[in-house]
C-alpha cells in the first residue's frame, strides 16, 4: 500500500514469535496475518501504557498534599544542610 509514513522491517526472533504466537491466541482472527498481529500488538501495548500513565497521574493527584506537615518549620532545611554540595 503506498503510504509516506515510515517502514519498519522486523526479523522475527524467537521471543517475536512468541509474543505473535500470544497475539494469534488473543486474536485468532488475524492468526494467518503476522503482521496485522504485530500491528495489535503495538497498538495494545500503547493502550496499556496510556491506562498506566493515567492510574500514575491519578495515584499523584490523590495523594497530592497528603504529607503536609510532615516536617516541622526548618526540618527540612537542616537535613538538606547536612549533605554537602
Amino acid at each position: 500500500m503506498p503510504t509516506d509514513r515510515p517502514r519498519h522491517t522486523v526479523t522475527e526472533t524467537e521471543e517475536v514469535a512468541r509474543a505473535l504466537d500470544a497475539a494469534a491466541r488473543r486474536w485468532p482472527e488475524d492468526r494467518g496475518r503476522r503482521s496485522r498481529l504485530l500491528q495489535r500488538v503495538v497498538r495494545e501495548w500503547a493502550r496499556q501504557q496510556d491506562e498506566h500513565e493515567e492510574r500514575h497521574r491519578e495515584a499523584i493527584r490523590r495523594t497530592s498534599g497528603s504529607i503536609v506537615g510532615l516536617f516541622k518549620t526548618g526540618e527540612r532545611e537542616a537535613l538538606r544542610d547536612e549533605w554537602p554540595e
